[in-house]
């Protein structure tokens, strides 16, 4: 004979981590190769829309600083006009500045034209070319008074670190231009002090190629805080979309919820009107048969059967009387008709009406109230409701010879409270939120004989969540259950102490005018006798 199979080992694992990690990996591969197209499909090794902003912002940054430009391309004609001849400095300036109004132009064009990865690409090289021109032209005439003297070397280095950094900055966004335009100036004026041979040339040189390098790098760092601050918008931008993207699905869900839920009230109602109609004929015929009103029956087994007809009716009415408030609460349909509702009677109330079957039971109910305790503002229809759900749930549960606790007192916060505390099977910790879940039943309900729906608690929770209360479920496996209710102090209605002054009067007293004797007397006649003459 072969053995039985071992039982597997079930292990739970967590179910959101497994859900939230594909789609994290997933949006991050997404993102890894949209980013390795943008760089291969993009001259600078950036994302294509990148490169057309930051050659936006560079021919907007242009645009800006143009008479800033032709402020200093004039004014350093006018000083070599003085140091050279006129006419050369003159011919000097009127080239710049053409080369700097053709810059302007391309840099105004450029912004009119829809961007594009090919246009992207020729305005590109189209500005490089013209910063390269731009570069050389002061070139031409940096390096003209160089090698005179120390005076004329220093205003040079003066002039041409004055033009690198404002080439620098002006060109940050594109730093293949900002090259293009300040290192011919600054390897022309090197070279030109180095032919020279004299020390002071040589620390010139270094001091030109080191300004060189100097801003070099502070263009090539501002570029990077600009692409930064470029990939953070669109990081942005792409986050607010996939949030207008999840709101329009979140939205759409909702729609169909909601249109889910129309549906089932409806075929709540319809189905409630068609079964209630024959449930109704089902109990009273029942009825009549189980009380043998028209006579006895012939085979006294017709009457049992007739009784279970009628215990089964009353369950189904139950259990669809129970669907309907649930639903109805779901649907934010449930209205409270509150008023002052003493909660010590009404849990004594239910303990009478369900005293019988604990006692069938040989189940002993012990009451531990407080006294004096003022009323509660609620419904008491729904508050009666949750203590009979409770307390029939503790007897159902109950073994034989058990015993339940009904308490009701004060919170610390000055609230009323309701426990009910049995000596049942208990629940395991883990299936508490399941039993406090609509239609959600434990190992236990599910192995006992009276089996019910999985609406009672989920209910009562909700009616208590309904007038602002709290709703604690404490249970251990084979030590028993306790359930607590809390209601807020803004529910208890205190009595007033008494007035301490006397109230004033409903109506003012009458004041009697000051009259003659006789007047008076006639006055206190009485009415009945006015005109009888006495």
């Amino acid at each position: 004979m072969s053995n039985p199979a071992e039982k597997p080992e079930v292990v739970a694992l967590p179910a959101g981590p497994q859900v939230a990690a594909p789609v994290n990996s997933r949006r991050v591969a997404a993102q890894r190769v949209r980013e390795a197209r943008d760089r291969l499909t993009s001259t600078s090794g950036t994302r294509p829309a990148f490169d057309a902003e930051l050659l936006r912002q560079y021919a907007q940054t242009r645009i800006s600083a143009s008479y800033v430009v032709m402020l200093l391309v004039v004014a350093t004609g006018v000083l070599f006009g003085l140091w050279m001849k006129p006419i050369v400095a003159g011919a000097w300036t009127l080239g710049i500045l053409c080369v700097h109004v053709a810059i302007i132009r391309s840099c105004a064009r450029f912004l009119a034209e829809p961007t594009s990865v090919a246009v992207t690409r020729k305005w590109r090289t189209r500005f490089v070319l013209l910063d390269l021109l731009y570069g050389l032209c002061w070139t031409a005439i940096l390096i003209h008074p160089a090698g005179r003297d120390l005076a004329s070397n220093t205003l040079m280095m003066f002039l041409m670190m004055l033009v690198i950094a404002v080439s620098s900055m002006l060109a940050a966004s594109l730093p293949i231009a900002a090259l293009a335009a300040t290192v011919p100036v600054t390897v022309g004026i090197a070279l030109d002090l180095v032919l020279n041979g004299a020390f002071d040339n040589y620390v010139l040189a270094l001091l030109a190629l080191a300004a060189e390098g100097y801003f070099a790098l502070l263009a090539h760092r501002l570029h990077s805080t600009t692409l930064a601050t470029l990939e953070a918008r669109a990081e942005k931008d792409a986050l607010i979309g996939e949030l207008e993207q999840a709101k329009a699905i979140s939205d759409e869900a909702r729609h169909r919820a909601e249109s889910a839920n129309v549906a089932k009230s409806r075929f709540l109602a319809q189905m409630s009107h068609e079964l209630r109609t024959p449930l109704n004929a089902i109990l009273g015929f029942s009825e009549v048969m189980k009380s043998e009103i028209f006579g006895a029956h012939a085979v006294p087994v017709y009457k049992e059967y007739s009784a279970d007809i009628h215990n089964s009716g009353v369950h189904l009415l139950n259990l669809i009387n129970e669907i309907l408030d649930l639903s109805r609460i779901e649907a934010g349909r449930y209205e409270l008709n509150e008023e002052a509702v003493a909660l010590v009677h009404v849990v004594a109330d239910c303990h009478h009406l369900l005293k019988l079957r604990a006692s069938s039971r040989g189940i002993t109910i012990h009451e531990v109230f407080e006294h004096g305790m003022p009323r509660i503002w609620g419904d008491e229809r729904a508050i009666r409701q949750v203590v009979l759900n409770l307390l029939s749930n503790s007897i159902k549960f109950t073994p034989q010879g058990g015993e339940i606790w009904l308490k009701v007192g004060w919170t610390a916060s000055g609230g009323q409270y309701l426990s009910v505390k049995d000596t049942g099977s208990g629940i395991a910790e883990d299936e508490i939120p399941v039993v406090l879940a609509s239609f959600g039943q434990g190992s236990n309900s599910i192995k006992s004989a009276e089996q019910g729906a999985g609406l009672g608690l989920p209910i009562a929770k909700s009616l208590i969540d309904m007038h602002g209360g709290t709703f604690t479920l404490k249970s251990k496996l084979r030590i028993g259950t306790e359930v607590i209710v809390t209601l807020p102090p803004e529910r208890v209605m205190s009595a007033l102490a008494p007035m301490a002054e006397e109230s004033p009067p409903m109506q003012p007293e009458p004041v009697e005018p000051a009259m003659s004797g006789d007047r008076k007397r006639v006055r206190r006649k009485s009415i009945m006798s006015a005109g009888t003459g006495l």
